[in-house]
């Protein structure tokens, strides 16, 4: 006998074959009658990438398993292979019906936290409330390429996403702020700084603008790892997330990715954590802190602390893909640029790159010299939070003369450390 995990939308359940060499029709003809999703439904794939696909259009795109009559065993697929499963609609999952004395508890009366786990349903979210992402083009390559040229995707590099989100929820990203972190292969430590990013929310709002998103790379080693975001990741990502109050707050996620020709391309992805991860992690369902010494964890899958329901199971443990509901991504030039030194890298940014940075654009106007939020966050050190900030940030905003007074003060700033 041997048993193939199939993985979905639902979770991972398991197939029992008789005959290693079927073909992927009869391989198929086995989900139905046992998984009772109905064949002409199914997309195969042994790509995890199937799972975050949302149309027929993009799953067409999956045809590793799209002939049926290829042998699964030319596919090395064998006992306790995992093969991914898309499917459109519902179906029946075999389940033990809840009673009031669950399996396992006979006698055992149903307790409040039983209650509570049985409504703790779930699902995967179809729909984002970001209608999409928008990265402004300059602010994305200065993320991406210092964690590519500088730190060579060793180790992960995040920040915070600032800008606009229209009515109709679309996210326009303008500028990303990097704050004091720690980047290792398997983690990102945020060292926040309270009074740094008071200074940056003060000029996002002179702007026009707020903080809208976390971006976060992921280190090449976990490139070979079987997940989109590991339980580290979501952790992170849904604490943001629910710390923002911002229903469009997006999640993005910069990682190298081999293309058809072994290149290695730089290749960004966008989602929003769930409407239930965020709940989940409120309500303080996320056991995070997890693995004895010695005990294997699955970086894929995120655990409870108690069970709740996933494809009529009580599990504890949930598939990250799970919580991430797909943003779609374009791009645009902002009103900002993106060539002052940025904050908190390998070098700390000095008076001397302002006077640096005036020079080499002393052929443009005042402010357009310093419309680049890097810029401003080192001159913000040195202004009245209440009053100069705003003062200067409304005249980039809108593009107006800077007062000469401003001018002279950015001028004195700029010759300070020379």
């Amino acid at each position: 006998m041997v048993m193939i995990r199939v993985r979905s939308r639902d979770g991972v359940e398991r197939v029992s074959i008789d005959n290693p060499n079927i073909t992927i029709g009869e391989l198929k003809t086995l989900i139905e009658s046992q998984l009772h999703v109905p064949l002409a439904n199914q997309t195969l794939s042994l790509q995890q990438n199937l799972l975050l696909a949302k149309t027929p259009a993009d799953r067409s795109s999956f045809s590793d398993m799209a002939n049926p009559q290829t042998r699964i065993s030319s596919l090395k697929i064998g006992h306790g292979s995992l093969v991914y499963l898309s499917y459109d609609g519902e179906r029946e999952i075999v389940a033990a019906r809840p009673s009031i004395t669950p399996a396992g508890s006979f006698g055992r009366k149903m307790t409040m936290d039983d209650l509570i786990a049985k409504q703790m349903r779930v699902t995967r979210q179809e729909t984002p409330h970001s209608q999409h992402v928008s990265f402004d083009r300059d602010a994305a390559n200065a993320f991406q390429s210092y964690v590519n040229e500088t730190l060579a995707f060793a180790v992960k590099r995040g920040g915070f996403m600032y800008g606009t989100v229209s009515e109709d929820g679309k996210v326009e990203v303008d500028f990303i702020y990097e704050p004091p972190q720690l980047g290792q292969e398997e983690r990102l430590v945020l060292m926040r700084d309270i009074n740094e990013e008071k200074l940056v929310d003060a000029i996002a709002t002179g702007l026009g603008m707020r903080r809208v998103g976390f971006i976060f790379t992921q280190a090449i080693g976990q490139d070979q790892k079987d997940y989109t975001m590991s339980y580290l990741e979501v952790a992170q990502a849904v604490e943001l997330h629910a710390e923002s109050g911002l229903k469009e707050w997006v999640t993005a996620l910069v990682k190298l990715k081999v293309n058809d020709d072994g290149v290695a391309d730089v290749h960004f992805e966008a989602f929003q954590m769930s409407d239930m991860c965020v709940r989940l992690f409120k309500e303080d369902w996320f056991d995070v802190e997890r693995g004895n010494e010695g005990e294997e964890v699955d970086p894929k899958v995120s655990r409870m602390k108690k069970d709740v329901v996933v494809g009529g199971k009580d599990v504890k443990e949930v598939d990250n893909d799970f919580f991430l509901v797909v943003v779609s991504i374009f791009d645009h030039q902002g009103p900002l640029s993106s060539i002052f030194p940025i904050e908190n890298r390998n070098f700390p940014v000095t008076t001397k790159a302002v006077k640096t940075h005036l020079e080499r654009s002393k052929s443009f106007p005042f402010v357009k010299r310093i419309s680049d939020f890097h810029l401003l966050l080192t001159l913000a050190r040195f202004l009245d939070l209440n009053a100069d900030i705003p003062a200067l940030t409304q005249c980039v905003y809108s593009q107006t003369v800077v007062p000469e007074g401003y001018q002279l003060l950015i001028e004195s700033i700029a010759n300070a450390g020379v």
